[in-house]
């Protein structure tokens, strides 16, 4: 018997707000002046979705732990510059948000402070406001289930109650790690065979969620999508 949604659990960069271009870019920059040149795709692969832990331990060992720390400070700075230069909302979220009546919260990779930047620039700190949940507060980031299964204790929702919206392959691995189910937004850089595979949705215009919640295309217990895992 599937449960019935009790609680939508959003991720934040390239789900909410239309970050993940803005560090592909500035981190193809940064691997490019500090020694690691970096694709498109080895970006998306690397350090899409994952912690801040996992990407400078990642930088560290190439290049070691003084560079990783440089590396970490410039990408925030020059992040933090480029959100107030403009950042949005992905595209057909706010239509999306006011349509969905389901308790809902936000767990991301990126800290508080970086959330609170980004929400507030965009308008949807106060949609949130209490009911966002950091990779800090836990002792593994995605694929990790962790985040997913503390937001949803806090919360107060069974994990089987739950749907995660996800834009990354570490943050859909996460999701089915919890036991549930996803919906893989496949508008921005991860493509849609990468987010693929049981219990997910695959869907490509954010419009199309509150459909996909009311049961249009709902996954089951070990459906699967078209594409691998």
């Amino acid at each position: 018997m599937i449960k019935p949604i009790e609680l939508v659990i959003f991720d934040c960069d390239g789900v909410l707000v239309d970050t993940e271009r803005i560090a592909l870019r500035l981190q193809i920059a940064l691997g490019g002046e500090l020694g690691w040149p970096l694709t498109h795709q080895e970006v998306v692969d690397r350090f899409i979705g994952r912690s801040k832990e996992s990407i400078c331990e990642q930088i560290a060992q190439r290049l070691g732990e003084e560079t990783a720390a440089f590396w970490w400070e410039q990408l925030l700075r020059r992040h933090r510059d480029a959100v107030d230069a403009g950042l949005e909302a992905v595209d057909g979220l706010p239509e999306a948000l006011a349509e969905i009546t389901l308790p809902v919260c936000v767990a991301s990779s990126g800290s508080h402070d970086k959330m609170r930047h980004t929400l507030g620039v965009t308008g949807l700190h106060e949609r949130f406001a209490g009911r966002v949940f950091s990779a800090s507060e836990v002792a593994h980031g995605k694929p990790a289930p962790d985040l997913f299964l503390h937001a949803a204790r806090r919360m107060g929702v069974d994990p089987a109650a739950c749907v995660v919206v996800e834009d990354s392959r570490p943050g859909v691995l996460a999701a089915r790690a919890a036991g549930m189910r996803a919906f893989g937004y496949a508008g921005g850089l991860t493509p849609a065979q990468r987010l693929a595979g049981p219990d997910t949705v695959v869907f490509h215009d954010m419009r199309e969620l509150p459909g996909l919640l009311t049961g249009r295309g709902l996954p089951g217990p070990a459906a699967a999508t078209t594409g691998g895992n």
